[in-house]
């Protein structure tokens, strides 16, 4: 397996394969199926972030097995870790963990990632806490004291608690 930055002619396919991710991640939980968990607007959104680098996790053979999208803000030494996904069929091998571990590496001046996933998704929370090392450190909801728009992040029909999480490195 390598990490690579994704290229215009795997494009489609990223997004189909985040997609659908995400998608499963979401009627594992409730039952429900959405007709669309991550709009693709959202996607081409974060690819076009200032400082946004998209990157595939490749077999031998180049086949996708997953992928992210980290965006930079370097005055502050921070990143966000915007989406990781990996495809379906390989979910809870080990391959998000290897590639979050490589991405780290391609930027050691970052001190502090963030990321933010939605409450339902325990596999997530597992997979931030328990395998990336990050720490939960706020809990968006309706009782929450400051307005954050997280809930566009997800469909109308979604849930909007969300969960932030911050990695400070050493």
């Amino acid at each position: 397996m390598k990490l690579k930055l994704l290229n215009d002619e795997d494009l489609t396919l990223y997004k189909k394969l985040l997609q659908e991710a995400f998608q499963y991640g979401y009627e594992s939980f409730t039952g429900k199926k959405e007709t669309e968990v991550v709009p693709d607007s959202e996607i081409e959104e974060s690819l076009h972030e200032n400082g946004s680098h998209a990157y595939v996790m490749v077999d031998d053979e180049d086949h996708i097995l997953g992928g992210a999208i980290v965006i930079l803000y370097p005055e502050a030494k921070r990143g966000l870790l915007d989406f990781i996904f990996v495809k379906v069929e390989y979910q809870g091998h080990g391959i998000g963990q290897k590639m979050w571990k490589e991405i780290e590496s391609l930027y050691p001046e970052v001190e502090v990632w963030e990321a933010t996933t939605p409450y339902f998704d325990v596999r997530n929370i597992h997979f931030y806490v328990n395998k990336l090392k990050f720490k939960i450190v706020e809990f968006y909801n309706t009782k929450h004291k400051e307005s954050l728009d997280l809930a566009d992040n997800f469909s109308e029909n979604l849930d909007s608690r969300v969960f932030r999480f911050e990695k400070v490195m050493k």
